[in-house]
């Protein structure tokens, strides 16, 4: 009895895709956006900065309503669940973040279908576009929320001091996993478990960290633009290594091997 067939047949392979499934959806999704256009991909790259925007707008309208009203633990924890709705926009909406392409892009490289440079060609195009949507967005969101009566203006202030630095591979992360979701709904789970760990825990994203950071340096006197340079440096550096390094090379490296074992058995 062939019991890889059986299951197969049985249609509950599927229940679990394997690695070496999860590898190659990515390294087409990967090579649709290293040949995309530049016009196209700065296009979404400006959508998903954007779009991102989302997390501090929702992030700053609860921490005004709730400062008083909530003790500090409910508070933060609903703050960092609050930080996955722009990424669930993003991810849902197949726009083009900055760093979920540190390690998909990678993914090409290392199978030898795509060069260094088409991959510094898309990183540079997507970051760009990344960051302006962000600043066009913390500039849309100091006049609005505060006119609208649902942001307090000084919560941009406390929200931008109190970023730290802190270099991570939870967003190279994500994009793998979503892969591995069925449907939209268990990706949207995937999205919301994983940012609200980012927004819980302080792992700051480069590109929404740019939106808070920004939002501060138009709203507070506080914080400068020296203190974002000094952030968006560090951040930048630590997701891309982040998702270089943890994601796409020890996954490449997990799933191609579980590739040649199978072909070996089979």
């Amino acid at each position: 009895m062939n019991t890889a067939t059986d299951l197969q047949s049985d249609g509950l392979e599927e229940a679990k895709k394997a690695p070496g499934q999860i590898l190659q959806a990515e390294l087409v999704e990967a090579m649709d956006a290293l040949t995309r256009s530049s016009l196209r991909l700065f296009l979404s790259g400006l959508s998903a900065g954007l779009d991102i925007g989302f997390s501090l707008f929702l992030v700053a309208v609860v921490q005004t309503l709730g400062q008083g009203s909530l003790s500090e633990p409910v508070l933060k924890l609903l703050v960092g669940m609050m930080y996955s709705f722009g990424f669930i926009l993003v991810v849902v909406g197949r726009s083009e973040l900055f760093t979920e392409q540190t390690s998909l892009a990678i993914l090409p490289l290392l199978s030898r279908q795509a060069s260094f440079r088409m991959v510094i060609r898309l990183w540079g195009i997507v970051y760009v576009a990344n960051l302006i949507g962000a600043m066009l967005f913390a500039v849309l969101v100091v006049i609005i929320g505060p006119a609208l009566g649902v942001i307090d203006v000084k919560v941009f202030g406390e929200l931008s001091r109190s970023i730290v630095a802190h270099p991570g591979w939870l967003m190279g992360l994500l994009s793998w996993l979503v892969y591995a979701g069925r449907d939209t709904i268990s990706q949207i789970l995937i999205v919301f478990l994983i940012t609200s760990v980012i927004g819980l825990g302080h792992l700051h994203h480069c590109i929404v960290g740019s939106v808070e950071v920004l939002a501060g340096v138009f709203a507070d006197p506080g914080t400068t633009l020296a203190d974002y340079g000094h952030f968006l440096l560090w951040t930048t550096a630590g997701n891309a290594l982040g998702g270089v390094i943890f994601v796409s090379l020890l996954k490449y490296g997990h799933a191609h091997a579980s590739q040649y074992e199978r072909k070996s058995k089979y």
